[in-house]
């Protein structure tokens, strides 16, 4: 399988910040929180400095009110084939639009298989190319990736790829003009927010258990997204942080499964629970995520 070759690097016609209306995802990601917008926008200051979401996936509350923000955006994820899609989308648009085109031409089931197998290209903007089209008709849009070799390994979703139209990608364009984008820890993103900045943090959801007695599989893997897998330990360590920003004056949020264990590490935040529905069904006969999901938005106190 052979790439097409890659033209001379060239921008986007991007549309001034004034014409910027809200849009949605470009990226379908699992746990992505559109539908939940009107519940998390509302604890989303009217106006932000400086904006840092080190969680990206599908970056749905950064898109929402890109607006807001009168300074830079700081965008980040440990997903490197993630994240290359991101920086295409606003320094690559020229060379990445024959790619995509080039994936909608060939695109079938045993083409899907065949991209999946092939090594990750080295370029960027084709290893950018190369997720948009694998995350673009995977089952129910899902990236997971084999914790020992890095392989991206979800079955085929039997959808087509779509792609994206212009004005979508200058929409794009527009947006990330000032966002820095980093595949980055969030450990190293939060350390320079300061007072009047804003902090969006949608963590991997840890997995619950049910039956433990015969059950051995998580009712949900969404700590999955790569190769390394996001534990409770990062989760100590993201409440620590957490504290540490309301200490320095940093307003955030942040969007978690509503249990007794996430609820006891923030017990000087603001803790909103309700009930959220979950479409996600599984490849198999068994669910991997109940319809009716447990959720709780945590509201730090400056």
């Amino acid at each position: 399988m052979t790439l097409p070759t890659l033209g001379m690097r060239g921008g986007a016609e991007y549309a001034t910040t004034t014409d910027l209306k809200p849009i949605k995802p470009f990226i379908r990601w699992a746990g992505g929180k559109s539908r939940l917008l009107p519940r998390i926008l509302p604890y989303v200051p009217t106006s932000i400095e400086n904006y840092y979401e080190p969680f990206l996936g599908g970056g749905a509350v950064f898109l929402a009110c890109a607006a807001r923000i009168s300074g830079s955006s700081h965008l980040a994820d440990l997903n490197e084939h993630l994240i290359a899609a991101w920086v295409a989308m606003r320094d690559h648009q020229s060379e990445i639009r024959p790619l995509l085109e080039w994936y909608l031409k060939n695109d079938s089931k045993e083409f899907y298989y065949e991209v999946r197998a092939t090594p990750t290209p080295a370029c960027p903007v084709k290893r950018a190319a190369r997720f948009f089209y694998l995350n673009g008709v995977s089952w129910n849009h899902l990236w997971r990736e084999n914790s020992r070799t890095g392989a991206m390994n979800v079955p085929w979703g039997d959808r087509r790829f779509k792609g994206f139209d212009d004005a979508t990608m200058r929409s794009i364009g527009a947006i990330l003009a000032r966002a820095d984008i980093a595949t980055a820890d969030f450990r190293v993103v939060l350390d320079t927010a300061r007072r009047g900045d804003f902090v969006y943090l949608d963590p991997p959801y840890l997995p619950v258990f049910t039956r433990p007695d015969v059950e051995k599989e998580p009712t949900a893997k969404f700590n999955k997204y790569t190769a390394r897998t996001f534990e409770m330990s990062d989760l100590i360590e993201l409440a620590e942080i957490c504290s540490a920003l309301s200490r320095r004056g940093v307003r955030w949020v942040m969007s978690n499964r509503d249990t007794a264990s996430v609820r006891s590490l923030f017990p000087d935040a603001e803790i909103v629970r309700f009930t959220a529905h979950r479409s996600l069904a599984a490849q198999s006969r068994r669910e991997v995520e109940a319809h009716q999901s447990p959720e709780t938005i945590i509201v730090g106190r400056v």
